[in-house]
């Protein structure tokens, strides 16, 4: 077994809600209880695994990733290690954790997870024994995609719906959560077009949706400087209304997942994911109360900068994809 020192690793990102014992700093064993574990998901192996199989060189690798804490990140972690030796996933979002199967040795693993930029530390890695080899299954690809089907259409309607009431209102913030709601869907629609596809149209697909959101990321954030320079005040009833509007639309998006928390899309994670979009959505909420009672545009410019700069930032994460 090798064990990595995890002294070096990324701080924890500032959302994590401290379930996960990961400021715990002295302790390589990440809790990867059976309950908690929210996604896994085996996958084809395709010829390089193949290979590694033939030589006996599985491992199972255990990786701590401080910024991985929703299904869009997942997702870009899936599409990063799509033609890697890899048979078996294990996703531990509110652990931060990540429990690979895998041909070769685990700093090949580790060098594809850090262009990411999601802080990724080799915890441990042992040689699995003879017969402990995972044989590679199928995901139920229909369940996966009917959920996927529901988040995608609920996150698109609304990026119509906020881009059109964001422009009538003047509101930057409610631009830019627009954009983010298009961030949102666009990491479904990749995850739709990836099933039972190779690693090439995942990442050729990847690469068109990151290229969509850092157009329209670009855009949010000049419409906001626009309107910082034009002085533009929004109207404050406009995007309070259209704001809550989003987060019934998220609070839906909870429902559907709460139904489906144990079909194969990681339900409990999606919590997490939802849960950024909710406070993206008060913020916009109390940008507007703010706009309305000081009498100043300032509190919306600032929350559209913000959402802009997050959606740009997860843009340019797709985009290093290779």
């Amino acid at each position: 077994m090798t064990i990595h020192d995890p002294a070096n690793a990324m701080p924890i990102k500032p959302a994590c809600s401290g379930s996960c014992d990961c400021s715990n700093a002295k302790s390589l064993k990440p809790r990867v209880e059976p309950g908690r574990v929210v996604a896994e998901d085996q996958v084809s192996a395709h010829g390089a695994a193949a290979s590694s199989e033939v030589n006996g060189l599985w491992r199972r690798s255990v990786f701590r990733i401080p910024g991985m804490d929703c299904p869009a990140e997942e997702q870009m972690i899936r599409l990063r290690l799509a033609d890697a030796p890899v048979t078996t996933l294990r996703f531990d979002l509110p652990g931060r954790t990540l429990i690979v199967d895998h041909g070769g040795e685990a700093a090949a693993i580790l060098s594809r997870l850090l262009p990411l930029g999601y802080g990724a530390v080799l915890v441990e890695s042992e040689a699995l024994q003879q017969g402990e080899a995972p044989a590679a299954a199928g995901a139920n690809d229909a369940d996966e995609a009917c959920v996927l089907w529901f988040l995608l259409a609920i996150n698109a309607v609304m990026f119509v719906v906020e881009l059109g009431a964001g422009l009538w209102a003047r509101s930057a913030g409610l631009v830019a959560d627009a954009m983010d709601m298009f961030a949102d869907a666009a990491v479904y629609g990749v995850a739709l077009y990836a099933v039972g596809r190779t690693a090439r149209h995942k990442l050729g697909a990847a690469r068109l949706a990151g290229m969509l959101q850092l157009l329209l990321a670009l855009a949010a954030l000049g419409e906001t400087a626009r309107r910082m320079l034009t002085g533009a005040t929004p109207e404050p009833l406009g995007m309070v209304g259209i704001a809550l509007l989003a987060l019934a639309a998220n609070v839906a998006c909870l429902w559907l997942i709460s139904r489906h928390r144990d079909g194969g899309v990681h339900m409990k994670a999606s919590y997490i994911f939802s849960a950024n979009d909710v406070i993206a959505n008060l913020g916009v909420i109390a940008a507007g109360v703010l706009v309305g009672w000081i009498g100043s545009p300032w509190p919306d410019w600032i929350i559209g900068l913000v959402i802009g700069a997050v959606v740009l930032a997860g843009a340019l994460r797709i985009l290093r994809l290779r």
